[in-house]
């Protein structure tokens, strides 16, 4: 599976790389913190929704830890979207590594 640090999606955001961010978390999740920008498709939703997202695109999965998002990178992949990787750590990790300010949960 191909995963991207948060120190690394934070250096290639700033450096103004095109990527589609795509939270699969609950919506309650997302009222605690988020990224912003991010395409917001729950994990559960993502079967139905995947029209919705370009499969040419550079595409970082992201969820609480990192744990959901490995497995939707990994559907992803399964249908053909080659540029998919997953956020390690996820949101937390992003937090602690990242942005100190964003709330933990």
């Amino acid at each position: 599976m191909d995963e991207i640090t948060p120190r690394e999606l934070k250096a290639g955001l700033e450096r103004g790389e095109p990527v589609v961010l795509l939270d699969v978390r609950q919506d309650w999740e997302r009222r605690l913190c988020r990224l912003d920008g991010a395409t917001h498709i729950p994990i559960e939703e993502i079967e139905y929704r995947t029209e919705e997202l370009n499969p040419a695109d550079e595409i970082v999965v992201f969820c609480h830890q990192g744990i959901r998002s490995a497995a939707v990178s990994e559907y992803l992949r399964q249908l053909g979207f080659p540029k998919v990787k997953n956020l390690a750590g996820g949101l937390d990790e992003w937090a602690r590594t990242v942005d100190p300010t964003m709330p933990r949960y």
